[in-house]
């Protein structure tokens, strides 16, 4: 990454991650030890990874199960808790979950005795969701951001977030593991490393990329370690590794979730959003966790916009009709990946979407070194504040102490990469800054006037689609992440939603395709990934294969 940090380079190191080189047979998957602390990606051989009674079962039908009284949320929540032991700390080691919550089970009884009392508080009631190790739970968990120096003690409250998902009555089983600081700690960095939870490791190819600094939630969901999770995104942070899993991920548009409670990078662009396996079970979570929240003025009018159920766009028939635009400018970056961007169009087309090509997206490029400036800007302003309202819950308060921790535990934190984005971020003024202030007017010209709002009047459009990634690659810590393609920063600079569907299998690699749309159109982008989902019926279960070669 050069020092402008070019927005390809960003999204290497904010979308994208690697995962360890891996020599072993074809035959065997993996097992190297204890599921938390530093991972030196040394593998040891363990028996094939046995079948799971609620693979690939999506929310609906375990919701169906328990009205009929044949599954109770604890039944449901010792087995994902079993599932993780046999898939996560043991057998192929994925590292993908964190922190499992001791307090699972106690939730899952009370959610069950609450339905036998006849309350059921909603569609999540009872399901086991996974939240990613960013996101404050004021409970025995910690919140950590991957990094050793938050570790110890939890956080004061939930995020804003967190209280709505226990209000809907899931049972949060965990927190996933990350790329550190959400990936924006270095230049050279191997996404989903952390040096709390070590290498995460993608369940499809094991010695390849799980994507990401949401790497965990990905790695977990695809594995059938939760029914859904929750990632957060600054720039493709949900999108590649929800495509590089095989899932389906939305980034909402910025205000529709709160980010109270959750550490931050960018007050503009930072979101949290669903990932699960279908496009279903990402519309049912969505609508659970809107909500005006006082501690984020983003959210300042979002109930006007936001839908309490997104499933009632879950129509198979949504694509027709719909202008679809086809951004071939953010595509280009493999010829397998255009192939399978092609037949895509066709089967958009088949099921009755209006194609509108060549609907290039203006200004690819131009705003790398504003979108890098208002990113360094508030990445410092944002965690500042946090770390100050973790209070006496973390023994560091400032980035520049973050900077010093990481340089006496280096042996510990920094055994791999370094932190030159921590230190190009303390170098930054305030807010209040010309040069932060520009960077901020630019990006909103250049991706929102100008580049999306634009193409979207010009062409008479209701998405824009463009492929969600290239192949995933094999994970090298010395040399960090090796990006293969791929452009999420229009709709995350924008503010603007996006959902990616898997789209394709590359020797055994998913692809994904990204619908973006305008502001708070959350429901639109759902009927369409709905819609394309069922026309074309993608997804399947990981197989944790050991390697497929480079």
């Amino acid at each position: 990454m050069t020092d402008s940090i070019d927005r390809r380079d960003f999204l290497i190191k904010t979308a994208v991650a690697g995962t360890v080189l891996l020599a072993v047979s074809q035959a065997a998957c993996f097992d190297d030890g204890d599921a938390e602390g530093a991972d030196d990606g040394t593998p040891g051989l363990v028996a094939p990874v046995r079948a799971f009674e609620f693979d690939e079962i999506p929310v609906r039908e375990l919701q169906q199960r328990m009205t009929a009284g044949a599954l109770t949320s604890r039944q449901l929540t010792e087995a994902y808790l079993r599932r993780i032991d046999q898939i996560d700390v043991t057998g192929p080691t994925l590292r993908s979950v964190i922190e499992r919550n001791p307090d699972a089970l106690k939730i899952a009884g009370a959610m069950d005795a609450e339905r036998k009392a006849g309350k059921v508080r909603g569609p999540m009631h009872g399901i086991p969701v996974l939240v990613k190790d960013n996101i404050d739970t004021g409970d025995s968990m910690m919140t950590t951001a991957g990094s050793l120096a938050l570790a110890g003690r939890p956080a004061p409250r939930d995020a804003f977030i967190v209280e709505k998902l226990r209000a809907s009555g899931a049972v949060l089983l965990g927190k996933t593991n990350l790329s550190e600081w959400a990936n924006f700690r270095s230049t050279h960095s191997t996404s989903g490393w952390s040096g709390r939870g070590g290498q995460t490791r993608n369940p499809y190819v094991l010695n390849r990329n799980p994507c990401g600094s949401s790497a965990g939630t990905g790695s977990a969901i695809s594995a059938n370690l939760a029914a859904v999770g929750i990632g957060t995104e600054t720039d493709g942070s949900i999108i590649c590794p929800s495509s590089i899993n095989g899932l389906v991920g939305l980034k909402p548009t910025v205000g529709l979730w709160s980010r109270s409670g959750i550490i931050p990078i960018s007050a503009t662009q930072d979101t949290a959003g669903p990932m699960g396996r279908t496009v279903a079970d990402v519309a049912v979570l969505l609508g659970a966790l809107t909500g005006e929240d006082p501690r984020d003025a983003a959210t300042s009018g979002s109930a006007a916009h936001a839908e309490a159920d997104y499933t009632t766009h879950l129509d198979a028939n949504a694509l027709r009709g719909m202008r679809i635009g086809v951004a071939r400018n953010l595509a280009g970056f493999s010829t397998v990946v255009d192939a399978h961007f092609d037949e895509a169009l066709k089967a958009m087309e088949a099921a009755g979407a209006v194609i509108v090509d060549k609907t290039d997206l203006p200004n690819n490029g131009k705003f790398d070194d504003a979108e890098s400036a208002v990113l360094h800007h508030e990445f410092k302003a944002g965690l500042n504040a946090y770390l100050a309202e973790r209070g006496a819950t973390v023994d560091v308060r400032t980035l520049e102490e973050l900077i010093a921790y990481n340089k006496r535990e280096a042996a510990k934190e920094m055994p791999w990469f370094q932190q030159e984005l921590f230190e190009k971020s303390q170098a930054k003024g305030a807010l209040t800054d010309t040069a932060y202030k520009k960077a901020i007017e630019t990006c909103r010209r250049l991706v929102r006037v100008e580049g999306l709002d634009a193409t979207f009047a010009k062409h008479r459009l209701d998405a824009i689609v463009c492929p969600s990634n290239g192949p995933s690659w094999p994970t090298d810590l010395v040399n960090g992440d090796r990006y293969t393609g791929g452009n999420t920063s229009y709709a995350a600079v924008a503010g603007y939603p996006r959902i990616t569907v898997p789209m394709a299998f590359t020797a055994e690699l998913p692809l994904g395709i990204s619908f973006i749309g305008k502001a708070w159109e959350e429901g639109k982008l759902i009927g369409l990934g709905h819609a394309f989902e069922q026309a074309t019926k993608v997804r399947r279960a990981p197989k944790f294969l050991p390697t497929i070669g480079d």
